[in-house]
């Protein structure tokens, strides 16, 4: 069955997917991995604000052969630029299966750090330094709606609700020891990717957003969660449905009963670890200085 998994995950033209460039020309140290599906007017945008950033990011699209030209928009800019990459899947669709070819793409080119993002602005590219920065000694870094100097804005009152009452839910039936479990604003080293066992991961949607923090939280790696604002979409149209809902619902039941049974001794040593090893308290949260520079800077909430 590990081979028949291992197999169907190959990025290979076989199997619909074609990678741009092939063979890049050197490795890639920190990746920023962005799944899209007709996202041209914001990519368009995005890629330009990320290279414009001083630290060097090489940016790593996962597009499902939009109908809109993403990939198109995208192949423009890999001829001005060596930071910029493209897997373009012309068969499989979904953000389960577009982030998992994604931190694949992005090991294989030699990434130490992924990075995990949106490409509907949703996810502000001003933060990326700081969520760098704050990996400096942990493992992942999540930013965070959820703790002091995070928030969300031009969102209506039901997504709101929809936020907080999902992760409500979360913390409460797996005992996670973060409060933003459903964003999916994240950093990681090369190594958590590399235990996590990316070719398994079979959610599909926005729930693999939460079967990797199972996995992450299961393997008790070093935690930090950083605050930022969420800001709505303002071109292209979200693809959040209720069915999507149901499923994220469903895989909740999943993997909490997976927590109880197959994976109650490791996340036993996981609680035993969290509760000694808290992830940074939401008090005392990572912010930017107008010099450009970072520093842990509370007062300034």
């Amino acid at each position: 069955m590990r081979l028949l998994r291992e197999k169907r995950n190959v990025l290979s033209e076989e199997d619909g997917t074609y990678l741009f460039p092939k063979s890049p020309p050197a490795p890639c140290r920190i990746v920023a991995m962005i799944p899209t599906y007709n996202e041209r007017e914001n990519i368009f945008r995005l890629i330009p604000a990320i290279l414009g950033l001083e630290e060097e990011i090489h940016i790593l699209i996962v597009d499902d052969n939009s109908p809109d030209g993403t990939a198109d928009v995208v192949k423009e800019f890999i001829e001005k630029s060596e930071r910029v990459h493209l897997v373009l899947r012309t068969k499989k669709r979904g953000r389960g299966s577009a982030g998992v070819a994604g931190f694949r793409r992005a090991l294989d080119l030699g990434a130490e750090i992924v990075i995990e993002m949106d490409a509907d602005f949703s996810h502000p590219v001003r933060y990326l330094p700081v969520l760098i920065e704050a990996l400096e000694d942990v493992d992942v870094v999540l930013a965070s709606r959820l703790v002091r100097g995070g928030g969300e804005v031009n969102r209506s009152l039901k997504r709101i609700l929809i936020t907080k009452g999902a992760n409500l839910l979360t913390r409460t039936v797996m005992g996670y020891p973060v409060h933003d479990c459903t964003a999916g604003y994240r950093v990681f080293r090369r190594r958590v990717l590399e235990a996590i066992e990316l070719e398994t991961l079979s959610a599909e949607g926005p729930a693999i957003v939460g079967e990797v923090l199972y996995r992450v939280v299961r393997g008790g790696f070093r935690l930090r969660e950083v605050p930022y604002i969420y800001e709505d979409r303002q071109f292209g149209r979200s693809t959040l449905t209720t069915s999507t809902l149901l499923n994220c619902l469903w895989w909740l039941l999943k993997l909490k009963a997976r927590q109880m049974m197959r994976d109650a001794a490791a996340f036993r040593k996981a609680r035993d670890f969290y509760s000694s090893h808290p992830p940074e308290p939401a008090s005392d949260p990572w912010r930017p200085k107008k010099t450009g520079k970072y520093e842990n800077n509370a007062k300034d909430l």
